[in-house]
């Protein structure tokens, strides 16, 4: 039996009340989320011994979650991760993208949906939240209406159902940009987790982390992790894209067929017994090792986050694909669903 309180949290740029979603289950295990960028707050989860602990980052304030550089636990858009140029083509049109990088455009740009304030509700024993994306938003075309929405049960399993409609063609890509660390947030680095990932190759990028175009397997690599692997043990390997990214922040193509659900990423932690699954109908997870949490706002146990603190493990469509034609598509058209669906699960073994 789930319970869903809802919570008065804070205000945002121009006054616009937010509030906190807590999602509790019989077990006394509970999900806490935010209307801004639709996000994670905390995720309370027992270990081996039963004892409840938070293993999601997230700030203790709501203002701290606008403009933050992790992306803190939200749902970016309209299209995460990297757009090289800040530009695509569709249907024979050239779109310029606003972007505040100089060679790529990132989580859809400034002011893209990790900060802005979603509509929440419960709804069905979930929590939604709803998101109306114009026309030209950051140059990107139709508009978007977009629903995200949680559900959390006894057997501690978050599941978030991603979906959108268009009314004119336009590329989107969403994902949720939680960072777990499963012996507590702000409880030190997570580099002695053990990581699985489902997944025979990864996509290649330049210096930028913007794709190449080529997909590589990761045999023989550092970027191995078909079978379990602690995070740590390769990190400072010499290997372009560790060294591009002081640490992991790549994108796997999950073995298996878009669309289907499948295992993504398996998440370990030997003390506290806690592990994550995840699982999802999309075709990539990008892994990102929080190679520059430093200098980011307080935790909510009061912590300062360090670098490696936290891992995300962000199931999307592959990054630049509306320049790549032979990566799946992230297209939609008016009449057409986006809809993805993604699950965190949650257990403990001694």
């Amino acid at each position: 039996m789930v319970t869903i309180e809802t919570i008065p949290w804070g205000k945002g740029p121009e006054g616009e009340e937010i509030n906190l979603y807590k999602m509790t289950n019989g077990a006394g295990a509970s999900v806490v989320l935010s209307e801004t960028g639709a996000g994670i707050v905390e995720i309370n989860v027992p270990d081996k011994e039963g004892r409840i602990a938070n293993v999601a980052l997230g700030y203790a304030r709501a203002e701290d979650y606008f403009n933050d550089g992790p992306c803190m636990g939200k749902v970016p858009g309209r299209y995460a991760n990297r757009i090289a140029g800040a530009m695509f083509v569709l249907d024979g049109k050239e779109y310029r993208l606003l972007s505040d990088k100089a060679d790529f455009q990132l989580h859809g740009g400034p002011g893209g949906y990790a900060d802005r304030i979603w509509k929440g509700r419960v709804s069905d024993n979930g929590v939604e939240f709803l998101l109306e994306d114009p026309d030209g938003k950051n140059g990107y075309p139709g508009n978007v209406e977009v629903l995200a929405r949680y559900e959390w049960d006894d057997e501690c399993r978050l599941t978030l159902s991603l979906r959108a409609h268009s009314d004119a063609p336009t590329v989107i890509n969403l994902t949720n940009h939680a960072y777990f660390n499963l012996k507590g947030e702000g409880n030190g680095d997570i580099l002695d987790h053990r990581l699985t990932l489902n997944a025979s190759d990864f996509v290649v990028t330049d210096s930028n982390l913007v794709p190449t175009g080529e997909i590589a397997s990761v045999a023989g690599t550092p970027m191995d992790f078909t079978t379990p692997k602690e995070i740590g043990r390769d990190i400072a390997m010499d290997f372009p894209a560790l060294k591009s990214g002081k640490g992991y922040d790549s994108c796997w193509v999950i073995d298996g067929r878009p669309g289907e659900l499948s295992l993504a990423a398996r998440l370990e932690e030997r003390q506290s017994g806690r592990v994550l699954e995840v699982l999802t109908t999309q075709p990539g997870v990008q892994v990102y090792t929080g190679n520059w949490l430093d200098g980011c706002p307080k935790g909510r146990g009061g912590a300062e986050y360090h670098d490696y603190y936290g891992v995300a493990l962000e199931c999307q469509h592959l990054p630049d694909s509306p320049n790549h034609p032979d990566f799946p598509s992230t297209v939609l058209r008016p009449g057409e669903e986006f809809n993805e669906l993604i699950i965190y699960r949650f257990s403990a073994k001694g």
